[in-house]
C-alpha cells in the first residue's frame, strides 16, 4: 500500500526533474512513510518517464523497495496496492524463466508484463494503481483494479503526461493549472462525489475502475478490460444451497488471501452483517484471537459499540472500543486536504476516527465494504421494489398517484411531517424508474440545482451528463430485474465513487492499508449472476448472506434494523456549526465566486435552524465545497 507519481513526456522542454518529483511525493507522504524512491529513464532526443514512491511496508518489508525492475531494467514499475495472489503466480513466471530478486507482490507485475503486455491485469486478482515504463517500447502503461479501490489521477497535455495517487501530487508541478471545472461542481451537488472519469479541476480526470491506459509518442489510449457480469444470464435452476456453498467457498478464500502480511492485521467491526461475516472468517482462519476495531459515540442513534461488543464475544477475538466524541470543526480541514476534490459524504468523519485508532494496534484492516451493494442490503432497494409495483401502471397514472400522495404528505414542521425519503418516494413515481432513483440518491435533484446556481455559472452546464453518470451504469444491466439492476449501477458508482473513496483515503491519512474481501472479483462475479429472489425477500436485503453465515451472526445481529455510519449533522448545524455555517455560505468570500444565488442558500440556511426541513446534507454538500474552494484555489500552496 503506498503512493505514486510521475510523468511522461516527448519533448525535454517538459521534462521531470528530481526536486519536482520529490514534491509530488512528499504531498502525498501520508500513503507511504516507510520508504521513498524515484526514477528517471534516459533516452536522449526521445520519450522519456520518471516514476516516484513512497511505500507502505506491508510484504517482503527489506526487499520491496521501488520503482522496481525487471533483470535488464529496461521495464520499471510504480505500484501501489496489494496482489493477493501473487504466490500462486510466481511459480509459474519462474518456470517461463523469469528470475525474481524480491519476494514482494509488485515483482510478480513486472514479470507479468513481460510476458503479456497490457493484459497482465487480467491475471491480477487485488487492488492496485500502478504505472509501468517500457523502455524498449518508451511506452507507459496505467492502470486500475476492477472495483476502483485504489485512486489514479493524470493530466494528459499534447506531450506530456502526468500521473499520481492523489491530485494534490499534480498540483505540485509549477505550471500545473488550477481551474474549476462547472460540469464537475453540478456533478458534485447531484451525486455528493465527483464521479470517474471526471475531475473537479478542468484538464485533469481521474482513471476509472477496470481501465487502463497506454501512452506512447504523446498518445494516450483508455480502454476498460473487465465488467462485474450482471449482463451475464443468471442460473435460474441452481439450487439456493449450491449459491450458498459456493458463496462460502469464494468468499473464505478471498479473506485467507487478504490475511497474507508482513505486518499486524485486524478487522473493522461494526456489528453489522458484513463486518461480522468478515471477522468470523478471519478468526475461523486463525490459531489466534484477530483484532478487531470498533468506535462509538455518545449520541445513541449513532452507537453500534453493543452489537459490536457481542459480534466480537461470539466470534473470539481480541475487540478493542473507543468512544469518541466526534467533531465536525476540528476534522473539517483535514478532510478537505486528503480527499483533494468535494467529497460531502459525512461519514468520512467517523471512518477517519476509526482508522486513527486502529492505526495504533495494526498497519493493515480488514472490512465488510461491498456487501450492501452486492446483496441488497440499503434500505433505499426496499423503495425500489415498491416502486417497481407501480410502473406496470400506464406513466399518466404513475404521475397523478405521485401528485397525488406528494399533495398528501406535509411539508412544514420536521417533526411533524413524514420522514424526507417518504416524501421523496412520493415526488419521483412519476419519472423514469433510472432518474426517480437518481432523484432519491442525489443531494440536490435537477431543480433544485437550477435553482442553487447563478444564472451566469448554470449557462455552462449539461444537466444530461449529470444524468449519464447513472444512467450508463444501468445500461451494463440491460436485461435483468429492476432491483437487480439498481445494484448493478451502486456497483458501478456509488460504490468505487463514494465509499470505496471515502474508506482508501480515511485510512491512507493514517498510513492504514483497508482490504475489502466482499470486493475479490470472484465473489463479485458470483454475485452479479445470482437471482435477486436470494439476495432480497419481502422487506429484507442480504438474505443469503444471513442464511450461509449464520454460524457467525448472533441472532441479534441477524435481525438489527441497518444503522448508517453517520454523525449528527442537524443538530450541529443549528448549535456548533451555525457560525462557521453561516459566515462560509454567505460570507464575501462565497459570494464573491458567483456560484451560487445567494437567497437560494440563504433560504436553505432559513429552513434548516427553522426546522421546517432537515437540509443537514446538502449545507454539509455546500460547506464542504467552500472550503474546498479556500484550499485548493485560493490557497498558493
Amino acid at each position: 500500500m503506498c503512493g505514486i507519481a510521475g510523468s511522461a513526456w516527448l519533448n525535454d522542454g517538459r521534462s521531470l526533474n528530481e526536486a519536482v518529483l520529490q514534491k509530488m511525493t512528499d504531498a502525498i507522504r501520508h500513503r507511504g512513510p516507510d520508504d521513498a524512491g524515484t526514477y528517471f529513464s534516459q533516452n536522449f532526443g526521445g520519450a522519456n518517464a520518471a516514476l516516484g514512491f513512497r511505500r507502505l511496508s506491508i510484504i517482503d518489508l527489506e526487499g520491496g523497495h521501488q520503482p522496481l525492475s525487471n533483470e535488464d531494467g529496461t521495464v520499471w514499475i510504480a505500484f501501489n496496492g496489494e496482489i493477493y495472489n501473487y504466490r500462486e503466480l510466481r511459480p509459474g513466471l519462474e518456470a517461463r524463466g523469469h528470475r525474481f530478486s524480491t519476494h514482494t507482490d509488485t515483482e510478480v507485475i513486472v514479470h507479468l508484463y513481460e510476458e503479456y503486455g497490457a493484459d497482465c491485469v487480467d491475471h491480477l486478482r487485488g487492488m492496485f494503481a500502478f504505472a509501468i515504463w517500457d523502455n524498449n517500447q518508451r511506452r507507459l502503461l496505467l492502470a486500475r483494479d476492477r472495483l476502483g479501490q485504489k485512486p489514479l489521477f493524470y493530466r494528459h497535455d499534447p506531450d506530456r503526461l502526468l500521473f499520481a495517487s492523489e491530485l494534490k501530487a499534480l498540483l505540485q508541478v509549477s505550471d500545473a493549472p488550477r481551474e474549476l471545472d462547472p460540469q464537475s461542481v453540478d456533478l458534485y451537488l447531484a451525486y455528493q462525489y465527483v464521479p470517474d472519469p471526471h475531475c473537479i479541476l478542468k484538464g485533469y480526470n481521474k482513471l476509472p475502475p477496470a481501465h487502463r491506459a497506454v501512452w506512447q509518442d504523446g498518445h494516450l489510449t483508455i480502454d476498460r478490460y473487465w465488467r462485474p457480469g450482471y449482463a451475464e444470464p443468471t442460473e435460474t435452476n441452481l439450487p439456493p444451497e449450491e449459491w450458498r456453498e459456493r458463496l462460502r467457498e469464494k468468499l473464505t478464500d478471498a479473506v485467507r488471501l487478504r490475511m497474507r502480511s508482513d505486518v499486524p492485521l485486524g478487522a473493522f467491526l461494526s456489528g453489522g452483517i458484513d463486518s461480522t461475516i468478515i471477522a468470523g472468517l478471519m478468526q475461523s482462519l486463525s490459531e489466534q484471537p484477530i483484532h478487531t476495531f470498533s468506535i462509538g459515540f455518545p449520541v445513541k442513534e449513532f452507537d453500534e459499540t453493543s452489537y459490536a461488543r457481542e459480534a466480537a464475544a461470539r466470534l473470539g477475538t481480541n475487540h478493542h472500543e473507543y468512544i469518541v466524541e466526534p467533531s465536525a470543526i476540528d476534522l473539517l480541514p483535514k478532510i478537505i486536504w486528503h480527499y483533494d476534490e468535494p467529497f460531502s459524504d459525512s461519514s468520512a468523519i467517523p471512518t477517519m476516527y476509526l482508522s486513527e485508532v486502529t492505526r495504533r494496534e495494526v498497519t493493515v484492516a480488514l472490512s465488510g465494504d461491498g456487501g450492501d451493494e452486492l446483496f441488497a442490503g440499503y434500505d433505499r432497494y426496499q423503495a425500489v421494489k415498491l416502486a417497481g409495483r407501480l410502473d406496470v401502471l400506464p406513466g399518466w397514472m404513475r404521475k397523478v398517484f405521485g401528485w397525488d400522495l406528494w399533495q398528501k404528505i406535509p411539508s412544514s414542521g420536521e417533526q411533524r411531517s413524514l420522514p424526507r425519503r417518504i416524501k421523496r418516494f412520493a415526488a419521483a413515481l412519476g419519472q423514469s424508474p433510472e432518474l426517480r432513483y437518481l432523484r432519491w440518491i442525489g443531494i440536490f435533484d435537477r431543480d433544485m440545482r437550477d435553482s442553487l446556481f447563478s444564472k451566469e455559472f448554470a449557462a455552462q452546464l449539461d444537466h444530461t451528463v449529470t444524468d449519464r453518470v447513472l444512467l450508463r451504469a444501468y445500461e451494463e444491466c440491460p436485461d435483468r430485474d429492476f432491483l437487480t439492476r439498481t445494484t448493478c449501477a451502486d456497483v458501478l458508482t456509488y460504490l468505487p465513487f463514494d465509499i470505496l473513496k471515502k474508506v482508501d483515503i480515511a485510512s491512507m491519512a493514517y498510513s492504514l492499508e483497508a482490504r475489502s474481501p466482499f470486493l475479490d472479483h470472484h465473489v463479485v462475479e458470483l454475485a452479479a449472476r445470482m437471482p435477486i429472489d436470494l439476495k432480497m425477500q419481502g422487506g429484507r436485503g442480504k438474505v443469503i448472506l444471513t442464511e450461509t453465515f449464520a454460524d457467525l451472526l448472533p441472532e441479534s445481529i441477524q435481525t438489527r434494523k441497518k444503522m448508517g455510519f453517520g454523525v449528527p449533522l442537524a443538530p450541529w448545524f443549528r448549535a456548533e456549526l451555525k457560525e462557521l455555517l453561516i459566515d462560509s455560505l454567505l460570507g464575501e468570500t462565497a459570494r464573491a465566486r458567483g456560484i451560487f444565488n445567494a437567497k437560494a442558500v440563504q433560504r436553505l440556511i432559513d429552513e434548516h435552524m427553522q426546522k421546517q426541513w432537515d437540509h443537514s446534507y446538502r449545507l454539509w454538500n455546500l460547506l464542504c465545497f467552500e472550503h474546498w474552494c479556500r484550499r485548493f484555489l485560493d490557497s498558493s500552496s
